[in-house]
């Protein structure tokens, strides 16, 4: 299974062989190729797979997946809490 994530365009750099941006992920800056997207502009919502640009995705949709994944991480880290706390009270019994 793969999985893209959503990112917004913060520069473009066409200088080079590829054209490449800047992508803000939740406030982690990561460097994206564009070259699948090239109508792909700043400000722009972009699915990112392994470096990719695979294609644009409107501002709410983005921002609902974003959402949905900063859940799923809570909903794992409670899990992982719970499993510990579980593991550390069986061995003082």
């Amino acid at each position: 299974m793969c999985l893209a994530v959503p990112g917004k365009i913060i520069s473009i750099d066409d200088s080079a062989a590829l054209r490449m941006a800047k992508v803000n992920f939740g406030g982690v800056g990561k460097d994206v190729c564009l070259e699948w997207l090239p109508e792909a502009k700043i400000g722009d919502y972009v699915l990112v797979h392994v470096g990719f640009a695979l294609s644009k995705i409107d501002e709410i949709e983005a921002k609902e997946t974003l959402r949905m994944l900063t859940e799923m991480g809570e909903l794992i880290e409670e899990e992982e809490e719970r499993k510990k706390f579980n593991a550390d009270n069986a061995i003082k019994t």
